[in-house]
């Protein structure tokens, strides 16, 4: 095996591992036996677990921020919110394992790859929408940030319960967090739907 092919096979396995038992739960020496490597093969190519997992935690956020870039095409703010909230929920589909990895806590003394610092990321890149449409109904546009935090955050915590629920289906629980989002409390629709097109 190549040195190339050998990284990507620690890093499956890694995640996988990493996945079913949190970075503290994970030991060098489980990822070896997996690998059927040796320990100094491991240390060889990250240096050690923290390295490993900072690797993995690296992909899993370029994956997720990719797919709501992606997601968030064109339309009016309801339909990127639509988009968005549909992406992320994608992303809990296809990549369990990764959210699975996203949601648990850092390494002590890590201040990327959390998921705190993961919902920053995704909100920042959405608060530009929200200041535009305060900015159109009257709203003050500084006050954007702050309720895309509150936006995505609400997504991030919806998405850490359906994880395992996986009920009702993905387009159900994104057109109520739509709904929620858009309408407030007050202002629910009873049999809410999405708008666009998956």
């Amino acid at each position: 095996m190549t040195a190339a092919a050998r990284r990507e096979q620690l890093i499956e396995t890694a995640r996988t591992l990493f996945a079913e038992r949190g970075f503290d739960g994970a030991s060098v020496e489980e990822l070896a036996a997996r690998a059927e490597v040796s320990k100094p093969v491991v240390y060889e190519h990250f240096g050690g677990k923290e390295g490993l997992y900072a690797v993995v935690v690296d992909r899993e956020v370029r994956t997720l921020l990719a797919m709501v870039q992606e997601a968030l095409t064109s339309g009016g703010p309801r339909q990127l919110l639509e988009q968005a909230a549909v992406a992320f929920l994608d992303y809990i589909e296809q990549s369990s394992d990764g959210f699975r990895i996203l949601v648990r806590d850092s390494p002590i003394g890590s201040s990327s790859g959390s998921f705190v610092s993961i919902i920053g990321d995704v909100a920042s890149r959405v608060e530009h929408i929200l200041a535009a449409e305060f900015e159109a109904r009257g709203l003050r546009p500084a006050d954007a940030p702050m309720y895309a935090q509150m936006l995505v955050g609400m997504v991030g915590s919806t998405g850490q319960w359906w994880l395992d629920a996986r009920r009702p289906s993905r387009d159900v629980v994104a057109a109520h967090l739509v709904n929620l989002a858009w309408h407030g409390l007050a202002g629910l629709e009873p049999d809410p739907a999405l708008r666009t097109e998956p």
